[in-house]
């Protein structure tokens, strides 16, 4: 199997350990995934998230387009603004979680998940009828770096100069830097403050701006202790802020309403694939609801564990890790609501024995210590 790869193909394979990821040959971790994950809590990490898939959507209708299947309204936002949207199906499952930002009135930047690129591309081309629209795939022709953590913002009024102070999350802006145009949001996957960068007009033939670029900022982050950080750091970071992956946590058959998700749905616009459905379930209640779970003993969780309540199996673990900043085993998963209550008494099956467990509140961690709305001493 060819596996593909990133502008950064060279530097992951002399300093990482690589795995196979959505098609794509990346890092799992540098120097490890605890030092990785506590750097980003701590200080700053630099993720390589080029593998991610990047739509640019234009045209007359674009904004009525995108407006017909994401589940969040468009129309209302202000250039440069972005949002988390789902993409959901006729019965309100979920499609993809996506993150869209408006470039200009009729611009837009759909980023979605590297698993789905394709077949996000497919759909969105299956309701383009009626609509003047353009879909372009700029996914190799840009590359994409993640730099999170609460001195990601001392990093990169280095890099890049600008006061990026102002930013507000979830906003954007330009910048030309380095012989290229470099399109910046206050985003991120972790639960920190953070920034991603996406270069614009960069393919893998080009592989040099990116690079140069990446060691800049590595370069500017020493004295704040960065590191480099791979897809584990990436995956117990956003397991610890409770948020979702698609294919593990989210998939179609799962609502927005049973992940938590419903902050993504706007129900007063007039239109969107999957919301009368939607509309019907949050009528009626949601029968299973995603929840977070710690373990109370020694033990990991992981996907596929059975959730246990009085003795009877009411849910299933969907994402599990060992939390660095916790110290103890954590995960997510579906249970009935009605045990869905922060300090529930549950049990976990790990390995045929029943280890002691809790329904816990997401995130996972200390919000007044960690994460983007820590307190500031």
């Amino acid at each position: 199997m060819n596996l593909m790869k990133t502008h950064l193909y060279d530097f992951h394979k002399k300093y990482a350990r690589m795995t196979e990821f959505a098609g794509f040959e990346m890092p799992l971790w540098y120097e490890g995934i605890i030092q990785e994950h506590l750097a980003v809590r701590e200080s700053v990490g630099i993720f390589d998230v080029t593998h991610m898939g990047r739509y640019l959507i234009s045209g007359r209708d674009s904004e009525e387009f995108l407006n017909n299947i994401l589940t969040k309204d468009v129309a209302s936002m202000n250039i440069h603004q972005g949002q988390v949207s789902m993409i959901c199906n006729e019965k309100g499952g979920i499609v993809d979680d996506v993150f869209i930002f408006r470039l200009g009135e009729s611009d837009f930047l759909l980023i979605c998940n590297a698993a789905n690129r394709e077949k996000d591309y497919r759909w969105m081309m299956n309701f383009t009828q009626g609509f003047s629209v353009e879909i372009n795939d700029v996914s190799e022709k840009t590359a994409m770096f993640a730099i999170q953590g609460p001195k990601s913002l001392n990093v990169l009024q280095v890099v890049f100069e600008p006061n990026l102070s102002d930013l507000n999350y979830g906003c954007g802006r330009w910048i030309k830097k380095y012989g290229t145009r470099i399109f910046i949001s206050r985003t991120g996957y972790t639960g920190e403050d953070g920034f991603e960068t996406i270069l614009w007009d960069t393919p893998l033939s080009s592989a040099e701006k990116a690079y140069e670029v990446w060691e800049k900022i590595l370069k500017a982050g020493r004295e704040f202790g960065i590191k480099p950080c791979g897809l584990g750091a990436r995956d117990t970071l956003r397991v610890e802020a409770g948020f979702c992956l698609y294919g593990n946590d989210i998939n179609e058959t799962i609502t927005p309403l049973e992940a938590r998700l419903g902050f993504t749905v706007n129900f007063e616009k007039q239109y969107f694939i999957g919301k009368e459905a939607l509309l019907k379930q949050k009528a009626e209640g949601v029968r299973r609801i995603r929840v977070g779970v710690r373990l109370l003993e020694s033990g990991i969780i992981r996907p596929g564990h059975k959730i246990l309540f009085s003795e009877e199996v009411v849910g299933e673990i969907t994402s599990g890790t060992f939390s660095p900043i916790l110290k103890c085993g954590i995960g997510m998963g579906y249970v009935p609501p009605e045990i869905s209550k922060p300090g529930t008494p549950v049990k976990v099956l790990i390995r045929g024995k029943e280890v002691q467990a809790e329904i816990a509140k997401m995130p996972f961690y200390d919000t007044t210590k960690y994460g983007r709305k820590r307190r500031i001493t």
